[in-house]
């Protein structure tokens, strides 16, 4: 006889409704189905991979066992949300994740009732729970509410908020602690070796079915025995006591990949729980890929992939990426300057300072993801006389925003920020996408900000901040590579708020802030061809502005145009209060600005997501040939 083929149980679960009538044994043959298949689709589409795989079980245990929609699932930061993506009607776009028009690399609102509530960044998912389990008991919508919480986002001090409010409160809320040892790097910090303490004690684990917090889900009669044996082995083992002095029942550590504990776990809870009550559960990121369970980051981040090997598909670039090129410059200035420190938030690999870490350990500190202490940090060691280097990408500086202002800003401490991923960066969409930190920062007094247009300019820009006691300063780059210009070995540094004249035409002048300027370089050259010859310089600088280059620009040209990778509100914006300040308008100078439009763009490729934004070299060339009156003959025709 032939053996049957398999017939994937996945196959026959089109959302989680369908999962109600399967048995606990095909709801763990369908756990290995759906990790296949995660597996697969990220292969072609690339993106987060291991924390998607870290929690197939669980997946699939609390579709089984809660409702949604009507129960709402919150995952925070959401990168691990493939594997409920697919069990949640959206398996036959599943190859379209990360791509223009397809799936959201994490989970959206506006893309199925599924996802109640989106999320890109780290530790929301306690309070946005919370906010819907007391919604529910002011009269909203219904359903429990489950929150999802990864061990690396438990440090940031939002979480905490966040249990001690819903301690306080006594609601009916779910947290599930995912505990992976894992978050994007290694977790740092005594939250961390809390968490390795509560399942790595003898005593504990012999004893766990009696310590576990969850004392008010026994029957009345066992409880004030459970309750006299859990004080009791409170002098035995750590437990789960900090989570119920914050008021949570606490039940755990439990295996994060045994079905059968997970079922029998939710299924208790989802019948019993009166309040709030923290699930703890031990998971392996990568889990069952090897490939992805071998790798450092365990698979975080991924590009396409060979499945068979776990080798990653990379075009090959001679250019060196913006990121390495900070990290390079900034461990050949420590070597002569014991004063330059760097810290980062839980974002070693992404920042390059894994690299200035390996080399000056004493002087790298990674935070955990905490952003508001790690600005005041890098405060406290400026005013302590180091010369700390911030470095954090543009939309993880927003959580910090406040620590910029007070603790930096005000006191004027020089503070070096280095903002990564500026400008739109493609596959992971609006949420990561660097457009708001000039203008956020630009509005501060004090403080100075600096875009480079290449790869050596962010040179001359981190020696530049290296090099500067008077206040805070920050340089901003994009993700991807440099155009490939030749580096500076010994980089000048440059005179705090002067640009530079690129190219000298007529009538219209062209003021580039950031890499923009190879698309105006680009532009330029079409426009050639057609007898308009503009103008090019390069800013540099959005504060302290170049007054005296801007206002001969203005004063050479019928027509200025500013270009940035950024909001409205930023460089452009403070050009024109400039000008208008000095009167340039009232002599009839022809302004225009060029910045990300008043929207969110959703993920696509860099470029097509700067064709929507209107800033590839096309669109330059089309504003150029506006603003001087000239009417192409594509137009004509």
């Amino acid at each position: 006889m032939t053996s049957q083929p398999h017939t994937p149980v996945l196959d026959r679960v089109n959302t989680p409704a369908d999962m109600k009538q399967l048995t606990d044994a095909e709801l763990r043959q369908l756990a290995d189905d759906l990790r296949a298949e995660t597996i697969a689709a990220v292969s072609v589409t690339g993106g987060h991979l291991g924390a998607g795989l870290g929690v197939v079980e669980m997946t699939v245990a609390m579709h089984a066992v809660f409702d949604a929609p009507k129960d709402k699932i919150i995952w925070d930061v959401s990168h691990q949300c493939y594997p409920h993506k697919i069990l949640t009607g959206r398996r036959d776009r599943i190859r379209t994740l990360r791509t223009e028009g397809g799936l959201s690399g994490f989970t959206k609102r506006s893309e199925s009732p599924y996802d109640p509530f989106g999320a890109a960044h780290s530790s929301t998912s306690i309070s946005a729970a919370l906010g819907f389990a007391v919604a529910r008991d002011l009269g909203g919508e219904g359903g429990d509410a489950i929150a999802v919480i990864g061990d690396g986002a438990m440090s940031a001090g939002m979480a905490y908020e966040a249990l001690n409010n819903a301690g306080h409160l006594g609601k009916r809320l779910i947290v599930i602690l995912n505990d992976n040892e894992m978050s994007i790097a290694p977790p740092t910090g005594a939250m961390s070796s809390y968490l390795s303490r509560l399942y790595a004690g003898e005593p504990f684990q012999e004893f766990k079915a009696a310590a576990k917090g969850a004392v008010s889900l026994l029957p009345e009669p066992f409880r004030e025995g459970a309750r006299r044996a859990k004080d009791m082995l409170k002098h035995m083992t750590v437990g789960g006591t900090l989570f119920e002095e914050l008021g949570f029942s606490y039940l755990g550590p439990i295996d994060g990949h045994d079905m059968d504990q997970l079922l029998s776990v939710l299924r208790t809870v989802k019948d019993r729980a009166d309040g709030p009550i923290l699930i703890h559960a031990i998971t392996k990121k990568g889990k069952g890929y090897a490939p992805a369970e071998g790798a450092d980051d365990k698979g975080h981040a991924r590009g396409k992939f060979d499945v068979v090997t776990g080798e990653q598909k990379k075009a090959p670039s001679n250019a060196p990426s913006y990121t390495s090129v900070f990290s390079d410059t900034l461990i050949k200035l420590a070597a002569d300057d014991p004063k330059i420190c760097a810290v980062t938030a839980a974002m070693p690999d992404g920042t390059g300072l894994d690299r200035f870490m390996t080399r000056y350990a004493s002087r790298c500190f990674d935070v955990g993801i905490a952003e508001q202490h790690a600005v005041t940090f890098c405060a406290g060691l400026a005013a302590g006389g180091m010369r700390p280097f911030c470095a954090l990408y543009s939309t993880f500086l927003q959580r910090g925003y406040d620590q910029v202002v007070h603790d930096v800003a005000i006191q004027r401490l020089p503070v070096r920020f280095a903002i990564d991923r500026a400008g739109l960066v493609g596959a992971d969409g609006a949420t990561h996408a660097g457009a708001f930190d000039v203008a956020f920062l630009a509005n501060l007094p004090g403080m100075v900000v600096m875009a480079a247009a290449d790869e050596a300019e962010l040179v001359r820009m981190v020696a530049t901040a290296a090099a500067y006691d008077d206040g805070p300063i920050a340089f901003r780059f994009p993700r991807g590579e440099g155009v490939g210009v030749e580096m500076p070995q010994n980089p000048d540094l440059l005179e705090i708020g002067k640009g530079r004249m690129i190219t000298q035409g007529s009538r219209v002048a062209i003021l580039s802030f950031g890499t923009r300027l190879q698309e105006v370089t680009a532009a330029c050259e079409a426009l050639s061809a057609k007898g308009i010859t503009p103008t090019v310089a390069d800013a540099r600088f959005a504060k302290p502005l170049d007054k005296d280059m801007i206002l001969q620009l203005a004063a050479d040209h019928e027509a200025l145009i500013c270009i940035e990778e950024g909001s409205v509100g930023g460089f452009g914006s403070h050009v024109a209060q400039m000008l208008s300040d000095e009167g340039v308008f009232d002599h009839g100078l022809k302004f225009r600005s060029m910045v990300l439009p008043d929207t969110f763009i959703d993920q696509a490729s860099p470029r097509a997501m700067y064709d929507t934004a209107g800033l590839n070299a096309s669109d330059i060339e089309a504003k150029v040939l506006d603003v001087l009156g000239v009417v192409s003959l594509e137009k004509r025709a």
